[in-house]
């Protein structure tokens, strides 16, 4: 054993014994607190935090119905494995942060994550938006996928154009009779 490094047991920790006590309603619905105006929270790298990520997408929309609530985490999730897939959020020691804002028509998630290394200068004037691959949707797509759904299915999406600081947005009104959402069952 090198002087340097201690040897530690291995361990399993419940994920919600990793929030900080005052954040922990942030992934319980059953919390009782009032509803919020903004919400938001800093999840570490890597696909082992996506439980934690459903839990705090799932009570952010804990007073919609079930169809709205599923479809946010989706779409959520989605926000989340960019993140982690395509910036440096997924890299050792990297974060993304989600924030949603409950607004009247609907709920706004924005994830921030860390970006990516910029290849060549950035000029502010001529942002770096990022586009749905109209093939996502395709069943025999192998990539695309996550954001041509949310541009399918979010009733806006967007982003900031900065790919060295990325924020990406969508918003999911609360009235669901419009949204491709509804009509996936007729389609089958």
């Amino acid at each position: 054993m090198n002087a340097r490094t201690l040897e530690l047991p291995e361990v399993t920790l419940p994920l919600l014994a990793t929030v900080q006590s005052k954040h922990r309603h942030y992934f319980d619905p059953d919390s009782g607190r009032a509803p919020f105006r903004h919400r938001r929270y800093e999840f570490g790298a890597g696909p082992l935090q996506m439980p934690l990520v459903r839990a705090f997408l799932h009570t952010c929309a804990e007073r919609q119905n079930p169809d709205y609530q599923y479809l946010f985490t989706l779409l959520g999730s989605e926000l989340a494995s960019n993140a982690i897939r395509h910036t440096r959020s997924g890299e050792r020691l990297g974060y993304y942060t989600l924030m949603c804002e409950r607004l009247r028509h609907g709920l706004r998630l924005t994830c921030q994550d860390q970006g990516t290394q910029p290849v060549g200068s950035f000029d502010a004037d001529h942002p770096r938006r990022l586009s749905a691959d109209p093939r996502g949707l395709d069943p025999d797509a192998e990539a695309g996928r996550g954001l041509a759904m949310i541009n399918a299915l979010a009733s806006e999406w967007g982003d900031n154009g900065v790919p060295i600081t990325r924020k990406v947005w969508f918003t999911l009104a609360y009235d669901l009779t419009d949204n491709p959402w509804n009509h996936l069952e007729e389609q089958r």
